[in-house]
């Protein structure tokens, strides 16, 4: 039976920016989730608890950022730190500073940051530092652990409006300065809440994610053999057109399961395909239809070998439900 990590009528509740709770090596839950911390609506924490009994009990929630600011901190991504503990990155608007009154986006006065924070196998916070001090304002962050570190991914936001996907690397306690994974040099004014994400397995890698350009949705896939030093060129990922909201998952025979939300002909559908390093594809499937909007949040895929688990928000007699599916990949690659 579902356990709960934690409630509150405080939360912020997002349909993009979503809770997770991921597992350790040990066995130890880690939950995240959004409250606020003031009455502005961009003003919240993020919050974390663990559990080291399976779920039955958790600790207090505790805080990853130490600003104080009462900004936006969220699109939160967790992961096992090499050794034991736990790591994590998301974006923080402490740079943004809105004045009295001026709680919308649109009155931000700094930009959005990634930052990383640290905690040991007691607990103890060992880390909290600066990865890219202007990325875009609400894409959600994504971050795996290679043989050779932790590799994050976010959409950078540059001076001139341009938001391409980068990277940055943990190298000896110290992140990388972040790079393209390809210039795509998509300017837009505005956040499309569309981020990239990551999968890996030893040291390759593998990235998936959405770009606008010239007015065209398009999503794509590359494949890292260094453990996210370089990028092999991009491969579509969509067949005729796309509203994003990727997901990947490396395959152990190197491939990649990836999936995403075609809308061709006015409809939303998620989609899914194996790809191949080579840039080969195998034919699309269709997964499910969907909305096109916000109620369809951002699907998700999961894999064990061949298999591939599927899950999405669906609107079932009005109501918003969770739907999974399970399937294999097509093995014929075209």
């Amino acid at each position: 039976a579902p356990r709960t990590v934690a409630s509150g009528t405080n939360w912020f509740v997002n349909w993009a920016d979503v809770p997770s709770v991921v597992r350790l090596a040990d066995g130890t839950l880690v939950g995240h989730w959004l409250q606020k911390s003031g009455p502005d609506t961009y003003a919240y924490d993020v919050r974390l608890s663990y559990s080291r009994d399976d779920g039955r009990t958790w600790s207090a929630s505790f805080s990853p950022h130490s600003d104080g600011t009462k900004t936006e901190h969220g699109f939160a991504s967790l992961f096992e730190m090499p050794g034991a503990g736990l790591g994590l990155i998301w974006l923080d608007g402490r740079g943004t500073k809105p004045g009295p009154g001026e709680g919308g986006h649109g009155a931000e006065r700094g930009a959005m940051s990634v930052r990383f924070a640290a905690f040991d196998s007691n607990w103890k916070q060992t880390a909290e530092a600066p990865i890219d001090l202007r990325v875009c304002d609400c894409c959600p962050t994504t971050a795996v652990v290679t043989a050779e570190g932790p590799v994050a991914a976010f959409r950078n936001r540059t001076d001139d409006e341009v938001r391409d996907i980068y990277v940055s690397r943990l190298e000896n306690g110290t992140w990388t300065g972040p790079a393209a994974v390809h210039v795509d040099d998509w300017a837009i004014n505005a956040c499309p809440v569309n981020g990239p994400m990551l999968s890996a397995r030893g040291r390759n890698v593998a990235i998936a994610w959405f770009t606008g350009k010239n007015e065209q949705g398009r999503a794509y896939v590359a494949f890292s053999h260094d453990a996210g030093r370089t990028f092999g060129a991009p491969i579509r990922l969509d067949d005729a057109g796309t509203l994003g909201r990727v997901d990947v998952e490396l395959m152990p025979n190197g491939s990649a399961a990836a999936s995403w939300i075609e809308l061709a002909d006015r409809r939303a559908q998620f989609r899914a395909r194996r790809i191949e390093p080579s840039g080969a594809r195998s034919a699309s499937i269709t997964v499910s239809t969907l909305s096109g909007g916000r109620a369809s949040g951002y699907p998700r895929i999961a894999s064990t070998d061949d298999e591939i688990v599927f899950a999405w928000t669906d609107s079932v007699d009005g109501r918003s439900q969770v739907q999974t599916a399970v399937t294999r990949l097509p093995r014929t690659i075209r």
